[in-house]
């Protein structure tokens, strides 16, 4: 089997990417697995070190660049279009699947011109503009929620949910302290950052049962670990987690931004989370992922423009004195959790392959 998994440009696009591969290899240590991406994305960072192979195409986004911005990224269609069918016409795949992001759309639409199976992953409840145009050429859509059904064919589609880097939570050694995790992707969240520093100031009472693991992206570290070694809890501040599913395993309240991946991984190990939704990520994604889960008592959501220290410290004191309602919310979002999602995706390329 030969497969290529197009697109990323955030960790959103490119982690579930990652899962599927990864179940790929697990299957058959034979499968020939090439990504496809742009130089600007994560994906020139991450996958070097994860030891998958990647050609890059000349493509920019269309959306929100301005007139100069839009014609730039209108003149490198062509030339992404060539570059992904020389791609193609080098690596001979059996099946391509877009991942999103901006390599995703000429990559698919040259494989489709091409007659290669194609099917498209939506991470998102609600469809960006560019799989919403695929979702009519490709032959399969991969969703995270039955509510996307909306907008997909529904003869096409398959709630799969969206595949996560780990099949299981490492076993860790747990504090015995409350411990909050707090996260906002990885570059941060400013708004988050701050907003948890004011409202570790209003919770010093907590301090001897209240533990924080705090990422903070590279911008904030230092200002935020400075802030953080004038208070009295234990925490242990990091630009950047590695270890992320040893985080969730020590974690038993989750403070984050609510990126479909993000969701997928909270769902699946059935954690508790309060979900401040990213409020400038196109078609307002990051919004309505977070109501799915807030709808079925699986998280909390506080609007970004309405998060201060104040509300923050209310929250995190009424979980810290409620435990069973953090049981109750953490096995609501493991209902929801889709551990075999990649599974059922390798199993459906498969088909679509023979």
């Amino acid at each position: 089997m030969r497969v290529i998994l197009a697109g990323g440009g955030t960790g959103g696009h490119l982690f579930p990417g990652l899962a599927v591969a990864r179940e790929f290899q697990q299957r058959d240590a034979m499968t020939e697995i090439l990504f496809v991406g742009t130089h600007q994305g994560i994906e020139t960072r991450v996958l070097p070190r994860e030891g998958f192979a990647l050609e890059t195409i000349p493509v920019r986004g269309l959306k929100g660049r301005g007139l100069r911005g839009l014609f730039d990224a209108l003149y490198g269609v062509p030339a992404g279009l060539l570059r992904s069918f020389a791609i193609i016409r080098e690596f001979r795949p059996d099946v391509i699947i877009g991942l999103g992001g901006y390599a995703s759309g000429p990559f698919l639409l040259a494989g489709k011109l091409k007659g290669i199976r194609c099917a498209i992953m939506e991470q998102n409840l609600r469809p960006g503009f560019t799989n919403k145009v695929l979702a009519r050429f490709v032959d399969r859509v991969f969703t995270a929620y039955r509510e996307s059904v909306n907008y997909f064919p529904g003869a096409k589609l398959l709630e799969t949910g969206n595949p996560i880097r780990w099949r299981k939570l490492p076993q860790v050694e747990k504090s015995e302290k409350f411990t909050l995790l707090i996260f906002g992707g990885s570059a941060g969240a400013h708004r988050i950052n701050l907003a948890a520093i004011d409202a570790m100031k209003r919770l010093t009472d907590l301090a001897s049962g209240l533990r924080i693991i705090h990422q903070t992206g590279g911008a904030d570290f230092v200002s935020i670990k400075e802030a953080y070694a004038t208070l009295p809890f234990e925490s242990e501040v990091t630009p950047f987690i590695d270890k992320m599913d040893e985080a969730y395993a020590r974690a038993d309240l989750v403070l984050c931004r609510a990126g479909a991946t993000t969701v997928a991984e909270l769902t699946a190990f059935g954690k508790a989370a309060i979900l401040v939704p990213y409020p400038y990520a196109i078609y307002d994604h990051q919004n309505w992922n977070a109501r799915a889960l807030e709808d079925r008592g699986a998280a909390e959501l506080i609007l970004d423009r309405v998060l201060n220290g104040e509300t923050l410290a209310a929250r995190i004191r009424s979980y810290f004195s409620d435990r069973g309602r953090i049981d109750r919310m953490g096995s609501l979002a493991r209902a929801m959790g889709r551990p075999e999602a990649a599974a059922r995706i390798v199993d459906e390329c498969y088909a679509l392959g023979r």
